[in-house]
């Protein structure tokens, strides 16, 4: 019989609103803060989830995800450790403009990668988002057995995540699907991972 105790519980949270998610402009790896929006989300997380216990509280490095978990861990007497590892998706030349209008992303990151021959205009593909981001989900999976974990994080993270463990795909996920403050909870003892629950995942029929 499979041991549950080995499994550490996983709240994969996206960060709260910023100027350039309201103006849908691509952020990226660009250090925006949380607007005024942004912050009071992080507080409505913050009491949505109170009367669960985190042990342990991991964010992206990035000002608006970093600000979202200490939010939510504020009342908690837990700092918030930050990793690159959770960071958003790097955009390459990209970051800093406007979603076209089709917001088809997967074409749009797969044309760039194929066309740049400077290494520093390429966007991060999802191989490698999953790579960083799986790696550490294992990390704190094997190091936290049986323990619940918050990690904020970004849209571009949590979406490939979803489509890696099979929950959709980019015709029923597409660009914009995850919410500000979406998050999808997970199981995971290391090795497997297991989708317990979502909440703002606008999924496509």
């Amino acid at each position: 019989m499979e041991d549950k105790s080995k499994y550490c519980t996983i709240y994969l949270v996206r960060h709260g609103e910023t100027d350039w998610n309201k103006k849908d402009i691509i952020q990226g790896q660009i250090d925006t803060p949380l607007n005024k929006k942004g912050e009071s989300q992080a507080l409505k997380m913050a009491s949505k989830l109170e009367k669960i216990h985190f042990d342990a509280i991991f964010s992206s490095d990035l000002a608006r995800a970093k600000h979202t978990a200490e939010h939510i861990a504020a009342k908690r007497k837990l700092a918030v450790k930050t990793t690159k590892a959770l960071r958003e998706r790097y955009f390459g030349k990209f970051q800093g403009k406007k979603f076209p209008k089709e917001k088809n992303i997967r074409k749009m990151i797969e044309d760039l990668v194929k066309k740049s021959k400077i290494e520093s205009e390429k966007p991060e593909t999802d191989d490698l988002i999953i790579s960083r981001l799986t790696g550490f989900l294992r990390e704190v999976s094997t190091a936290y057995p049986g323990k619940t974990i918050l990690l904020a994080t970004h849209a571009a993270p949590i979406r490939t995540l979803l489509i890696h463990l099979g929950f959709g795909n980019y015709d029923n996920l597409p660009n914009g699907c995850i919410s500000n403050l979406a998050y999808v909870k997970i199981k995971s003892d290391g090795k497997n991972f297991i989708i317990s629950s979502t909440s703002g995942i606008q999924k496509e029929r």
